[in-house]
């Protein structure tokens, strides 16, 4: 079945995807605002029209039907050239899955990995969240997470996990190499057997009183602090 996108910033991202758009609608207002969507022809519609197509008023005047979301294939992912891969472990919101899609994008990501049961995917909601950030970045979903770390880690690509406790300063540690850095759930973390696959810890150093960050800006940290290392940036 199609998908559906809302968001001024998600549908543009749409359009200059890999998905094809089916259907374009927006209000007269954001077509004021938006020249691009006059170029796109999308049809007009009221916000109240375009709220019950998006089955919300998130939408910022702007609505597509897209083309099924592709995932892409994990292995492939890890087997790029120095393959620089965020992974969630049973993170269930989509606005933190839609974060860190946005910053791994930004921060020149390999791509995303996320297990198919317990995990938030790409939805409407996920993109929008990510600022479109999903129709450029490649996103693959495994059914057992610890069995494709163990599989894809070696001297090639060394699996980090991040942890508020018992892990290494990002400052002391060596991210310049292949790696997947693994990021567990809200309030839960790692579960135990995805953190007994991990090759090493990782942790930000925290200044004041609070104990961890919300996941996806502890994933935007260590991307870009992999970007430094590597000299990208």
């Amino acid at each position: 079945m199609p998908d559906l996108v809302y968001g001024r910033r998600a549908v543009r991202e749409a359009l200059r995807g890999r998905r094809e758009v089916l259907e374009l609608w927006a209000s007269e207002r954001a077509v004021a605002a938006e020249p691009w969507l006059a170029e796109a022809k999308a049809r007009l519609a009221s916000d109240s029209a375009l709220s019950e197509r998006a089955g919300t008023r998130d939408h910022q005047g702007a609505v597509a039907v897209v083309e099924p979301y592709r995932y892409a294939d994990a292995y492939e992912l890890a087997s790029a050239e120095r393959p620089l891969i965020a992974v969630l472990d049973r993170v269930t919101d989509p606005h933190n899955l839609g974060a860190v899609c946005r910053s791994a994008e930004g921060a020149g990501a390999t791509g995303v990995v996320v297990p198919a049961h317990g995990s938030a995917v790409v939805t409407p909601a996920v993109a929008r969240a990510s600022a479109g950030a999903v129709e450029h970045l490649p996103i693959a979903v495994v059914t057992n997470l610890a069995r494709y770390l163990d599989e894809v880690k070696g001297a090639d690509l060394w699996v980090y996990g991040a942890a508020g406790e018992g892990g290494a300063s990002m400052w002391e540690t060596d991210l310049s190499g292949g790696l997947a850095l693994v990021f567990g759930a809200e309030g839960k973390g790692l579960r135990p057997l995805v953190r007994r696959t991990c090759d090493a810890l990782v942790a930000i150093p925290l200044a004041g009183s609070i104990e961890s960050l919300n996941v996806s800006v502890a994933a935007a940290v260590l991307l870009y602090e992999a970007r430094r290392q590597r000299g990208a940036i």
